[in-house]
């Protein structure tokens, strides 16, 4: 999979996983489809170690599963951390 295929994977995984985790975990869409795409690494890299598999081909549904399930594990890790950064403030 080319790199412009990777952004939109990870572009529409981040704003799946957004419709899927709806809260303020701030910084508007645009963080949340750059989280996307570091999420969309994460399911990659965890594909690869656990399933003997990563995102190899885009019309796979492994590929969106995984995609998918980093961007929300990116999220709710990125959401914890802002929550406790504005607490501390």
């Amino acid at each position: 999979m080319g790199i412009l295929g990777f952004l939109v994977l990870g572009l529409i995984a981040g704003a799946i996983a957004k419709a899927i985790l709806p809260g303020n975990q701030g910084g508007g869409w645009v963080m949340t489809l750059v989280l996307g795409v570091v999420g969309a690494l994460l399911g990659g890299w965890i594909g690869s170690m656990f399933f003997e598999g990563g995102l190899a081909n885009f019309f796979e549904i492994r590929t969106w599963l995984l995609s998918i399930l980093g961007s929300l594990v990116v999220l709710v890790v990125y959401g914890f951390l802002a929550k406790r950064s504005h607490s501390k403030a």
